[in-house]
């Protein structure tokens, strides 16, 4: 693995400091941090960032989001923090949805009475379908 960085001050002059753990250990001669390797963290497919996202806008709270997606719904906050994604207010209107498979899906839209009267989007997650609803809060 090749070393470009020091992870703290982003200098590249580091030399080779032992080996702790059967990993190599590193000094980073601008800053004199020790380190060991880069850290490369817990990566999640940009696909379910995507996602989660698209759920968020679409009225889905975080706790929703999670029990579909399988994505902790702090994660899901800190991505909605993190690319600045803001809420449309959906005042008289709220989202219900289903998941369906495909031929589920198929003879749901069959039915003409279930497609009039509200908004509704489908998208694909993994091999399921979520359709989202949205209907006027009665009065």
């Amino acid at each position: 693995m090749e070393i470009l960085a020091c992870p703290k001050c982003q200098g590249n002059h580091i030399v080779k400091s032992g080996v702790i753990n059967d990993k190599q250990r590193y000094l980073c001669k601008s800053c004199n941090y020790y380190f060991t390797v880069n850290k490369i963290g817990k990566k999640i497919d940009n696909y379910y960032v995507t996602k989660a996202l698209q759920l968020y806008l679409e009225g889905l709270s975080y706790r929703e989001i999670e029990r579909i997606l399988g994505v902790s719904h702090v994660t899901v906050s800190n991505w909605v923090k993190e690319f600045k994604v803001k809420k449309p207010a959906h005042g008289d209107y709220h989202p219900t949805y289903k998941i369906f498979n495909h031929l589920e899906l198929v003879e749901y839209l069959k039915n003409k009475q279930q497609l009039s009267g509200a908004g509704m989007i489908i998208t694909e997650l993994g091999d399921k379908f979520m359709l989202i609803k949205w209907e006027r809060f009665k009065d």
